[in-house]
């Protein structure tokens, strides 16, 4: 199978909304952030319920932020598909990604794969990073499966760090350094 191509782009209210919508959706909410411990679906960077009601100030605020990257993925046919971070910590030269693919009819067909390499491309070639990594639920065994594909390494796990379905589960971390990124 071909891999997708996939756009990283500004982040649109449209977007936002889309966001909102896919996020409502338990499967897609539990994927990626889970749920805060009360309950409602979690997401790092902005409130996505919050964001119509922001000033253009704070919009730019949010999605200029330098030390969180927020990205929307588009396919080339310009279909809005999901959402990309990259939480910077510039004092450790490192970043947490998170990749979404919210629209459920785009999962399993390489479009998280091509968001990753791309988001991973940003991560080193943009922003100089020396290492990234991604926290991810176990109950997620495609998230697992296409990190350590690409080439990500087990560093640690949280131990009952997620809420997920009324009981807790682990999430692992996984790295990458930047002399093991092959951007091939």
């Amino acid at each position: 199978m071909n891999e997708p191509k996939i756009e990283l782009r500004g982040v649109t209210r449209e977007d936002v909304s889309r966001i909102n919508r896919w996020l409502a959706d338990d499967e897609v909410s539990e994927n990626w952030f889970g749920r805060y411990s009360y309950g409602d679906p979690a997401h790092l960077g902005y409130h996505p319920e919050n964001v119509d009601q922001f000033t253009e100030q704070q919009w730019e605020e949010t999605f200029s932020n330098p030390e969180h990257i927020i990205l929307s993925i588009y396919t080339v046919d310009g279909l809005h598909i999901g959402e990309s971070h990259i939480a910077i910590e510039e004092s450790l030269g490192d970043g947490q990604i998170s990749i979404l693919i919210g629209d459920r009819e785009m999962w399993h067909h390489g479009y998280g794969t091509a968001a990753l390499k791309a988001t991973l491309e940003q991560s080193f070639s943009k922003y100089g990073l020396f290492r990234v990594w991604a926290d991810i639920p176990e109950y997620n065994e495609a998230a697992l499966n296409m990190f350590q594909h690409l080439g990500f390494k087990h560093e640690g796990t949280l131990r009952k760090s997620r809420p997920h379905e009324g009981s807790r589960f682990d999430s692992t971390i996984m790295g990458m350094l930047s002399n093991e990124y092959n951007s091939g």
